[in-house]
């Protein structure tokens, strides 16, 4: 029934979703200590006011510095850009270099929760190498705040698991990445068990895939329906195991992206809907 209902409203919304744009906004040093960042809000938030589930996306080191037009290369709002539709609000940061901080990236959902009537239950987060990296800590380091994680070829300057192991985390990791070696994703499955605390816990290990390969989960309606099923309502939390990637899913990740498309306009400021 779960299932169910989260079908329908992605359904919903994506036909909702060619009647008006979403928004998409430049937040450039409005976060002291935090990081400038993209704020994407989909049709149903900006004309309709209604409370959505919120994504944290993080890049890879290749996008780190302070063009902000390079975040836009791949991932979740190039998806968007490409004619993919998700019925969420996007947070995505830009990393000037380094490591990402957790405590930063906190700060930045922090802005947007004082300012924007979003569903704190459902803010996932996910990243790609570096932002695998940056996934992982981040829900490791606020559990209560993630509803569902999903982690690209990374893994983790984490010491203590505990706090992964209480999240719906789902780690994917192409057997031939050269990038960043699987070892690291396994290190993190690893010491997740070790915790004896890995009942929300899946991953796989996709046979022959690089590191690039991994990109395309970023594309994949699959990867947004496992997020959109988990909540931090549920008592207990449960992980959706039912969701399969395969690699054909990942060979046709880019089959029917729409280059003319655009799911959004682009503004200097998304109207908040709270008082900070």
């Amino acid at each position: 029934m779960k299932r169910l209902l989260t079908t329908i409203i992605i359904a919903l919304a994506t036909l909702a979703a060619h009647a008006q744009h979403g928004q998409l906004a430049a937040m450039r040093n409005v976060v002291e200590e935090g990081y400038n960042f993209w704020l994407y809000a989909p049709s149903e938030y900006v004309t309709d006011h209604r409370r959505v589930p919120v994504i944290i996306f993080l890049h890879g080191a290749s996008l780190c510095g302070n063009n902000m037009q390079r975040v836009r290369r791949y991932g979740l709002l190039h998806a968007i850009a490409k004619g993919r539709y998700y019925p969420c609000m996007v947070i995505a940061p830009q990393n000037p270099g380094g490591a990402w901080r957790p405590d930063k990236i906190a700060r930045v959902l922090d802005w947007v929760e004082a300012r924007h009537d979003i569903d704190t239950t459902r803010v996932y987060v996910i990243g790609m190498s570096l932002g695998g990296y940056g996934t992982l800590d981040f829900a490791g380091t606020y559990p209560d705040r993630v509803a569902a994680a999903m982690a690209l070829c990374g893994g983790s300057t984490l010491k203590d698991f505990g706090g992964l192991g209480r999240i719906p985390l789902w780690i994917l990791h192409g057997t031939a990445d050269r990038a960043v070696p699987v070892s690291q994703s396994k290190a993190v499955v690893e010491a997740i068990k070790e915790s004896g605390n890995d009942g929300l816990l899946r991953y796989d290990w996709v046979p022959g895939a690089s590191h690039g390969d991994l990109a395309r989960l970023l594309y994949l309606k699959q990867t947004y329906d496992w997020l959109f099923f988990h909540t931090t309502l549920d008592n207990p939390r449960e992980v959706d195991r039912d969701v399969t990637i395969t690699k054909d899913d990942l060979r046709n990740a880019y089959s029917d992206l729409d280059p003319k498309a655009t799911e959004f306009d682009i503004v200097d400021e998304i109207k908040p809907t709270k008082q900070p």
